[in-house]
């Protein structure tokens, strides 16, 4: 099967950055898929679960926050806040966010603050799913 390089890059770290063979992404109207000599694009990123398969024929995972990814020249690139694989994950963090962001959707806030309540409450769901995934077995 035909490749792409593939460059993930979180604010800390550069996640992963090699070939590929697909990837699958969350995005603003479900998830997308790209594959070798993709049509060039740019889009948003939403929080969630990236998937990509190696040469090799195995696949990675990450949780992602939300970001920009740009395809262009077999080459993809995605600019993301934060990326993890589910075994980082601290599963006591990530409910005790999850814990608060409800906290705080409780509480009477500006609209400013209700978005980043919003955003904070799926991150830590989208954290607790993929650690959840990975302790399962998945």
């Amino acid at each position: 099967m035909s490749t792409f390089l593939l460059k993930i890059v979180a604010c800390n770290r550069v996640f992963y950055d090699g070939e590929c063979e697909i990837l699958v992404f969350p995005a603003y109207d479900g998830e997308m898929a790209v594959m070798a000599h993709h049509e060039q694009m740019t889009a948003t990123v939403e929080i969630g679960e990236i998937r990509f398969k190696l040469p090799d024929g195995t696949w990675q995972k990450a949780i992602v926050s939300d970001g920009l990814i740009k395809v262009e020249n077999n080459k993809v690139d995605i600019l993301v806040y934060s990326a993890e694989r589910p075994e980082e994950i601290d599963e006591f963090r990530a409910e005790a966010a999850l814990e608060r962001a409800r906290e705080q959707l409780q509480s009477k806030q500006s609209i400013m603050e209700y978005h980043i309540s919003q955003a904070s409450l799926s991150r830590a769901m989208a954290r607790l799913k993929g650690a959840h995934g990975y302790s399962s077995g998945k």
